[in-house]
């Protein structure tokens, strides 16, 4: 499984990994989770795609995309700010230019691949990795997130726990909860699994 990272896709093959991205969103948040989000032709998307916004993508190979998040500049519009200001205890985020945030993270559990009794799956793992990896190669020492508590308790799991912002509150049908995780090498390291391939190479002109 490898990492890689798209920003304004200009060829046909980050095109199609971009699409299969939505399609795995739809699957994850509306199919499997029941969350209240906009599904169009089998494909989730919200108003925070519009802002040019990196998705880091694991491949399970060339076409098949296994995990996805999207990040997004902390000092520009963010999901958290915007949408979920009730999950911040000042109920504003105090954003920085070495924060970025991630929001619409998901795997694709159904591929079955790197996983055994009680392990988190490589994909997830790999995503963790690659989100630092990204962030690190971009300029960002921290990430911020809006997630619910099983998925905080997935973060605690793998060694990398979350620092919260505000109490959680309900969402829909979830607990949501927001809160601050390091990227740094040390994460980095710790989280990265075996054979952990990537493609991230630093962006350029990211605010353009």
């Amino acid at each position: 499984m490898w990492l890689h990272a798209v920003r304004k896709a200009s060829s046909a093959a980050d095109r199609r990994l971009v699409d299969k991205h939505h399609q795995l969103r739809a699957r994850v948040f509306a199919g499997r989770l029941g969350w209240a989000v906009q599904v169009r032709d089998n494909r989730e998307t919200d108003e925070y795609d519009a802002f040019d916004p990196t998705y880091i993508l694991a491949l399970a190979d060339a076409a098949t995309v296994a995990g996805c998040a999207r990040l997004l500049p902390a000092t520009g519009p963010t999901m958290l700010e915007r949408t979920f200001p009730q999950l911040l205890a000042a109920g504003r985020l105090h954003a920085h230019s070495g924060m970025v945030e991630s929001s619409r993270f998901c795997v694709d559990t159904g591929l079955g691949e790197g996983r055994g009794a009680g392990a988190l799956h490589e994909a997830t793992l790999t995503m963790f990795a690659g989100i630092i990896e990204w962030s690190m190669a971009n300029g960002y020492s921290e990430i911020v997130t809006a997630t619910d508590l099983r998925f905080e308790r997935i973060l605690k799991r793998a060694n990398w726990p979350l620092s919260r912002l505000g109490e959680p509150r309900p969402i829909g049908n979830t607990i949501a909860v927001a809160g601050t995780l390091p990227a740094d090498l040390s994460s980095f390291e710790r989280l990265r699994p075996d054979g952990y391939r990537s493609a991230i190479v630093p962006a350029q002109n990211l605010a353009a």
